[in-house]
């Protein structure tokens, strides 16, 4: 259920045409680049990500391939249903403020089920893991560093990336909150310090 929470994320704020989510401003750079969907570009990105928190020494579950796996396929079919708006203020910040919700409950749904995050969250925990900084912090930090990318790259980049990437770590923070994982975050960072 967070993969679909997330792939109607990416395409609800895509389609609010404000500016993509923070990774989607890259993966959609890369779908231009090589003439593919934005969702066989997330799926190489995730791997990629994927990756770069395995060299952190992250542990991964089932959950962390199947997000890779399916996240791409779902952001495919949500982008084929849900109509781009253009012109209309209101409607783009409520897409926005849907895709925060969605995808910071999202994170805290699969997280929480204990079956390996996925590649991002993977990334975010590692370097909360490994560094001084919180999940907020780090989170931030990851978001920041693909819009980015992705904007040298010719991605999507607006106000409404800008927005995303400023509310993405607060709203993942109170998701935490509100499932009870900021102890279950706490104890997976202790338990897995050197």
């Amino acid at each position: 259920m967070g993969f679909a929470f997330f792939a109607f994320a990416i395409a609800i704020v895509i389609r609010a045409n404000i500016g993509a989510t923070s990774w989607a401003v890259l993966e959609v750079a890369l779908a231009g680049i090589f003439n593919i969907t934005p969702g066989t570009a997330t799926v190489m990105v995730a791997a990629t990500v994927l990756l770069l928190a395995l060299t952190l020494r992250e542990p991964i579950g089932w959950g962390t391939v199947a997000n890779i796996m399916s996240i791409g396929p779902w952001l495919d079919l949500f982008l084929s249903l849900i109509p781009e708006v253009n012109a209309n203020l209101p409607l783009q910040l409520l897409f926005l403020a849907v895709g925060v919700i969605s995808m910071s409950l999202g994170s805290a749904i699969y997280i929480g089920v204990n079956a390996g995050a996925g590649p991002r969250d993977s990334l975010m925990m590692a370097i909360a893991r490994t560094t001084p900084l919180d999940v907020r912090t780090a989170r931030g930090i990851i978001e920041s560093t693909a819009v980015l990318i992705g904007w040298m790259l010719g991605g999507p980049l607006g106000v409404g990336t800008i927005l995303f990437a400023i509310l993405i770590g607060p709203g993942v923070q109170l998701a935490f909150r509100l499932f009870n994982m900021e102890t279950y975050a706490r104890k997976k960072l202790k338990q897995s310090s050197p």
